[in-house]
């Protein structure tokens, strides 16, 4: 394309645009950019006619190409505009308008550069932020590259501000002051808001420090690249600032460089030329006087003046009249007025205060949360408080000032040292005279530490000779007072009381005669000293102290004096201390009771008065006025300063003054119950006093009755140290050791004590307590006869105890009757002759039943049976004596309350075992429900009680048990036996989801509360889940606490579930051991429960044990005779006869068959005839003496059994097959043609009524095979081999099928078939290990020991009978592996074998032929 036609090209397509017909425009455009695509114009042509266009982007990116062809060149800059503006963009518009500008400037355009600026300026106020906004304004600054061209601008007209479009710009070029106060105001409000959105931000972060750190952390990093200190700077080095800007803007500096500083770390080197610009701004304004109040605050507290008068009054004075309402102004007003100080300089100087403490106190209380970080304030506050003697809180004040003080060293980087010792000084000043001696520990630190710096301060010299006083240095607490004397003259009142103490302490030091002289001296010179009553009469007082110690020459002129003292001041403690020792000891004649008056006066003045305190607490105890010792031992102690911080007492760093006070109020404690108060006061009066014997056992006393048994052995063995002949201490440790359960050492200590003091009641009933909780442990875990023999001891020491002592009967009863009930809980006694023998010894004091109590349950006087005693009768004597115990009398509701209770109990336990339902049974239920509701009434908040009246009424009346049991858990909601009783409340009554709740609290509770578990396990059962429930029996079984309950019923389930498993799923007898072991704990403690006993043989008899099975059911059998001839109950009557016949199954099983014959017979005798409900009974009679009969050769005997049985045995085909199966046996054993083929017969007939019978088919197939009758056997096993897999091997539990089907094949000759039978059995139950011995056997036969010994030695190893059954074939099987490992190995497994069945004759021959081939 030619020159000229480029150019008539570019004319067209501006022609366009400016005809607005830009699609032409764009077309033409585009035609050029294809021939010479970096022609400038075109570029710009076609960017403007997209952006009409509306293709806003690609117009961007037009003029973006432009630029960047030439950048210098405005068009592009200025179409690019039009596109951010059209499209809204308005950071990216704001950023190409400052390139425009700044082409402007460059090119010198002035005007051009200021309307772009301001439309720059007016884009950032619309849409732009702060910052945004003040960087646009700050182009008109001198700092600005803008500035140069914009200084051309002609001073704006503002007659007539529309002759020019740059008259905004104009104006701010030749008067920046409004710019810069805008620019500051935005920047200030900017800084504040993300100073507040960045603290609220991170104060949530994860340790983010304390708010101040975090506060500081902002403001360094906002403050630190703050423009605002150059726009201030700027501001007031302005020709056009006025003063009122300049002050404010001051203001402003102030502030914001103080908070920058305060942010700053204490070695940023920023922070001290900082600190400098910042005095110089707080110095400046208050030497111009402006009204700049945190200027004069930070001004004033910047003083370092040692006392309030070296901090200048006029600066004071000028502060109050310019703000005069400021906390800080009331203050100062205040206090110039308490002391005396005109308000302005022109008053004349004041000599009388014209304000009182109290209205000091006043503004105090009003500015104090005001100015928590005034140092002066604190200053003021201290001395305040020290001149009104308020030690504690002038403490807190200097505690508060050093930190304030502290704060300032960090924040600015200069220390206030002269204010610091201030401070320093009044804290110890305070600590010396608050609680002396408690606190001179750390005040003399603070006074070294003063006097290191300055040896001659007055007030810490003073301070220093106070705690040498108190610490018993008066030499060198002397030599500090005559120090002061020699700094201040006579004349001042600090040097009279220098030598005033200088004097006092002549007078301790025994230099009685100059004291004397000394204390003349002072009362003189304080004669003309105005308010110094109570110095005239401490002095008046010392020098009657003085005379006092002259000897009793002098002791009326001491009591003179004492009286002038009381003159002067007659609130002065220490002068009626002396006056009281003086009228008990000196006076003529003697008046204790003006004394007790002195003393009590003393006390009341000043609780420090520790002498007439302890002489008012002698007097009190010696009239047993316990209350009023505790009252005064109470405030000894608050004025010593022991109630003033707990902590401090727990700590230890606690030394008391008076020991007496607290050895008091731990006796008071300890006779209240108050146990840790107890031990806290008897620690600290031992601070005192380490050699202190009985405070030692009174603090192991205390430590026992806390529960903190540990402590309670130290601190009694400490005691013992000091004096090993106290025998109560010795009681105290036996007592201890009772408590932790070392019922042995607690015996033997209760017995020395008794080889000192013989028959001392106290020790007696603590040995017999003793014996009973000992019994107790005895009796929980198992050792039944030990249990008795404790329980017999502490009754004849109980004896001993009433023959010794006229007293305590009741207390003695208690014992007696607990170990008599305790005793009760065991059916029969080892040793019956002592156990008889203390009964009657306790029936010869119950004589009568006073009121009719026992409610015809026991018979007064009580007469023990002749022949056996059992727990039942030790019942009945328990009963009388918590009765007897009631006749006593009783002192107390505790006492009461526990009679009645332990009576009801006992009652209605006794009710329960001797009384069937009845009238008599209702009238002892109801006296034992009257006897607890009496022991509630005595003592309602015992829950026990409640939780007794709840299992009493749990049956019967269910309400009133449910409102027990709630009314004992509103008392104590962690009882966890009131939780389970209540669990079994509510399943008795179908509550299951309630009961379920409770047994659930009680487990958590405590998680080895057994009958909370067997309540579970009810649960478990009543909802189906029984794998659960015999799972939640064995766990509660195994718990540590012994419930007979729970050992039973776990026995009968797991006894239970071993009959009704299947062959396959009982592992072994082996699984009885647990119900074997439960019965036995069981048993030991209900040896004569019947049912036990027999549940007990059965169990036996399933493990082997069939000796012991046959003891046990024979004693179930003696003690069910005897329950029946007492009672003819024909449920007894029934066990009986079931007993029998398990004794005389037991008994075939010893091969005892005559004895075995003579029960069954029993048996059948005591059955009734034609009782439908015994036919099962009369069955196994009949069948088990026909066995019997079988056994003794008397066959015809035998099979009249059998046949009697058949008849009995009716339409029951499993008892009938048992019962034909031994009648053809027998019949066969007759060996007679006509017997055998009768059992044939019979077989036969079995079968045909009972086709699954497999044990007639075993058996008929038996005798086709010992006869060869091949149609007989053919016969059988074809029953046999149609019969499911499954149904064979229910009906054939041993598996006889396959043993005789082996064995016919073995009979035929037929190897491989037996073999193949044996494999067969093999696999269909690889976990059987008869069917894997029956295997390996063979194979053993057939010449393969090597497959022998894979096949048994894959079998489980878990059961000690398979093991011993299987050890001989794995050894004769490695035997004949024949190699030398293997024969070793062998012997090994023979030897295991002869030790796990010694009387095993197979084991020996193993034996014998393994050591044969070796």
């Amino acid at each position: 394309m030619s020159s000229a036609l480029l150019k008539g090209k570019l004319k067209a397509a501006r022609d366009a645009l400016n005809k607005k017909d830009f699609q032409s425009a764009h077309d033409t455009s585009l035609q050029i950019l294809e021939y010479e695509p970096e022609n400038y114009n075109a570029k710009i042509f076609y960017g403007l006619s997209l952006l009409e266009l509306g293709q806003i982007n690609q117009s961007e990116q037009a003029f973006r190409f432009a630029i960047g062809l030439n950048p210098k060149q405005l068009l592009g800059w200025q179409g690019l505009c039009k596109v951010y503006e059209r499209g809204e963009k308005w950071d990216e518009y704001a950023n190409t308008l400052l390139e425009v500008a700044t082409l402007f400037g460059n090119s010198d355009d002035a005007t051009k550069c200021a309307e772009t600026i301001q439309k720059l300026i007016d884009l950032r106020r619309e849409h732009g932020s702060r910052r945004q906004l003040c960087d646009a304004m700050s182009l008109y600054l001198p700092d600005s590259s803008l500035y140069p061209t914009l200084s051309t601008l002609p001073v704006p007209d503002f007659t007539n501000p529309t002759s020019s479009t740059t008259t905004s710009s104009q104006a701010a070029i030749h008067d920046s002051l409004p710019i810069l106060e805008e620019i500051v105001s935005l920047i200030e409000a900017d800084e504040k808001e993300t100073l507040e959105r960045e603290i609220a931000k991170r104060r949530t972060r994860l340790n983010a420090g304390s708010p101040q750190d975090v506060k500081n952390e902002v403001v360094r990093e906002v403050h630190g690249d703050s423009k605002l200190p150059l726009l201030y700077d700027e501001i007031l080095n302005h020709p056009n600032t006025s003063d009122e800007l300049r002050r404010g803007t001051e203001s402003k500096q102030l502030r914001h460089k103080r908070d920058y500083l305060l942010s700053l770390p204490i070695d940023d080197p920023k922070k001290r030329p900082l600190a400098i610009d910042i005095e110089k701004l707080v110095s400046g304004a208050v030497l111009l006087r402006l009204p700049d109040e945190l200027a004069w605050s930070v001004f004033i507290d910047k003083q370092d003046c040692e006392t309030i008068e070296g901090y200048d009054f006029d600066i004071l004075r000028q502060y109050l009249k310019l703000f005069p309402d400021e906390a800080l102004a009331r203050l100062i007003q205040t206090y110039l007025a308490y002391l005396g100080i005109p308000l302005s300089s022109e008053e004349e100087t004041v000599t009388t205060p014209s304000g009182s403490l109290d209205d000091v106190f006043g503004a105090i209380s009003e500015t104090a949360l005001e100015l928590q970080s005034s140092i002066f304030t604190r200053r003021v506050m201290t001395e305040v408080y020290l001149q009104d003697q308020d030690y504690q809180a002038a403490i807190t004040v200097s505690e508060a000032g050093l930190e304030l003080v502290n704060s300032h060293r960090e924040d600015t980087g200069s220390d206030l040292i002269l204010v610091r010792k201030a401070f320093n000084v009044a804290l110890a000043t305070s600590l010396v005279h608050l609680y002396p001696p408690k606190h001179h520990t750390r005040a003399l630190r603070i006074l070294e530490e003063v006097l290191s710096e300055d040896p001659s301060n007055v007030d810490c010299l003073m301070s220093r000779g106070y705690v040498l006083q108190r610490s018993g240095k008066w030499l060198e607490a002397a030599s500090c007072f005559s120090q002061v004397s020699g700094i201040h003259p006579e004349d001042t009142h600090v040097g009279i009381r220098a030598q005033e103490e200088h004097a006092w302490c002549e007078v301790q030091l025994n230099h009685l005669d100059k004291a004397t002289t000394e204390l003349k001296v002072v009362i003189g010179l304080l004669e003309d000293e105005e308010d110094s009553d109570e110095d005239k009469s401490r002095s008046w007082w010392r020098l009657g102290k003085a005379y006092w110690e002259m000897g009793s020459d002098h002791r009326e002129e001491a009591y003179k004096h004492f009286i002038t003292s009381l003159k002067h001041y007659p609130s002065f403690a220490p002068a009626f201390t002396s006056l009281g020792i003086y009228y008990s000891e000196a006076a003529d004649p003697l008046d204790p009771i003006r004394a007790s008056k002195c003393f009590q006066r003393a006390f009341e003045l000043d609780a420090r008065e520790g002498d007439a305190a302890r002489r008012l607490a002698e007097g009190f105890a010696e009239d047993r006025e316990w209350d009023l010792v505790d009252v005064v031992a109470n405030r000894a102690i608050e004025g010593e300063g022991g109630f003033e911080d707990s902590q401090e007492v727990i700590a230890g760093r606690y030394l008391p003054v008076n020991a007496w006070a607290w050895k008091a109020s731990g006796v008071v404690h300890l006779s209240r119950g108050n146990f840790p108060s107890a031990i806290e006061a008897f620690q600290v009066a031992l601070r005192a006093d380490p050699e202190d014997q009985p405070s030692w056992v009174r603090l192991g006393e205390s430590y026992s009755k806390a529960g903190r048994h540990v402590a309670a052995f130290k601190a009694l063995h400490r005691a013992q140290e000091l004096r090993p002949e106290d025998w109560v201490c010795t009681n105290l440790i036996g007592d201890v050791h009772r408590q932790t359960g070392r019922f042995q050492d607690a015996i033997a200590s209760f017995h020395s004590v008794l080889q000192i003091q013989p028959n001392e009641p106290g020790i007696l009933t603590s040995l017999a307590r003793t014996h009973v909780d000992l019994g107790l442990s005895e009796l929980y875990t198992g050792f039944m006869s030990r249990a008795q023999a404790s329980f017999v001891t502490a009754l004849q020491v109980s004896f001993q105890f009433l023959d010794a002592n006229s007293s305590f009967h009741s207390f003695a009863w208690k014992i007696i009757a607990d170990a008599i009930y305790y005793l009760s809980r065991v059916s029969s006694f080892t040793d019956e002759a002592a156990v008889k023998a203390v009964l009657s010894q306790a029936c010869s004091y119950l004589t009568s039943d006073l009121e009719d109590r026992l409610a015809g349950s026991v018979t007064v006087p009580i007469k023990l049976p002749d022949d056996h005693l059992t727990g039942t009768d030790a019942l009945r004597v328990a009963v009388a004596a918590y009765s007897h115990r009631i006749s006593l009398g009783l002192l107390g509701p505790a006492a009461t309350g526990s009679a009645w209770f332990d009576f009801g109990l006992a009652l209605f336990n006794l009710a329960g075992k001797i009384f069937p339902e009845g009238e008599k049974r209702d009238k002892a239920l109801k006296q034992a429900l009257a006897s607890i509701k009496e022991a509630l009434r005595a003592q309602p908040g015992e829950d026990n009680y409640w939780r007794a009246l709840g299992d009493m009424n749990l049956v019967s009346h269910p309400k009133e048990a449910q409102h027990a049991y709630i009314r004992a858990l509103e008392i104590n909601s962690k009882n966890i036996d009131v939780w389970t009783s209540f669990g079994f409340l509510c399943f008795y009554h179908d509550d299951l989801e309630l009961a379920g709740e409770a047994f659930l609290k009680a487990q958590t509770l405590d998680p080895d509360h057994t009958m909370a578990w067997v309540g579970q396990a009810l649960l478990a059962t009543r909802d189906g889940h029984h794998a659960d429930s015999r799972m939640l029996f064995e766990h509660a079984v195994s718990l540590s606490a012994d419930v007979p309950e729970a050992d039973i019923e776990f026995s009968r389930r797991e006894f239970d579930s071993y009959l009704s498993a299947t062959h396959t799923q009982r592992t072994s007898p082996n699984d009885l051991f647990p119900a074997f072991f439960a019965l036995d704990r069981y048993l030991k403690q209900r040896p004569d429960d019947a049912c036990a006993l027999h549940l007990f043989g059965l169990v036996c008899e399933r493990i082997g044990h069939v000796e012991l099975a046959i003891e046990r059911t024979e004693h179930a059998i003696a003690v069910l005779e005897a329950a029946y001839e007492e009672s003819e109950d024909p449920v007894i009557e029934r066990q009986f006869t079931i007993a029998n016949t398990t004794v005389a199954r037991l008994r075939l099983a010893v091969r005892d068959y005559e004895g075995a014959l003579g029960s069954f017979q029993s048996a059948l005798g005591l059955l009734p005839d034609g009782g439908e409900d015994d036919r099962v009974l009369r069955s196994q009679c009949l069948f088990g003496s026909g066995l019997a009969s079988f056994k003794l050769g008397a066959l015809d005997a035998a099979i009249e059994s059998f046949e009697a049985a058949l008849v009995a045995a009716g339409d029951d085909l499993h008892m009938r097959g048992h019962v034909t199966v031994l009648l053809a046996q027998t019949l066969w054993a007759t060996g007679t043609e006509e017997g055998q083929e009768a059992a044939k017969s019979q077989l036969l007939d079995c079968i045909t009524q009972d086709p699954e019978n497999l044990t007639a088919i075993n058996a008929l197939a038996g005798m086709g095979i010992l006869t060869d009758d091949d149609s007989l056997i053919d016969a059988a096993l074809s029953e046999l081999i149609s019969l499911p897999l499954d149904l064979r091997h229910r009906r054939d539990p041993r598996r006889d099928f396959s043993y005789i089907l082996t064995q016919h094949h073995l009979g035929q000759g037929n190897l491989t078939a037996a073999l193949s039978q044996a494999q067969k059995a093999v696999h269909a139950e690889p976990a059987r290990e008869d069917a894997r011995r029956a295997l390996a056997t063979l194979l053993l036969q057939c010449g393969e020991p090597a497959v022998a010994r894979a096949v048994i030695s894959q079998g489980r190893d878990s059961d000690i009978g398979d093991v011993r059954k299987s050890i001989g074939l794995r050894a004769v099987a490695t035997t004949l592996s024949g190699d030398e490992e293997s024969l070793g190995e062998a012997w090994s497994m023979a030897l295991k074998g002869v030790m796990l069945a010694p009387g095993d004759r197979k084991s020996w021959e193993v034996l014998a032929y393994v050591r044969s081939r070796r």
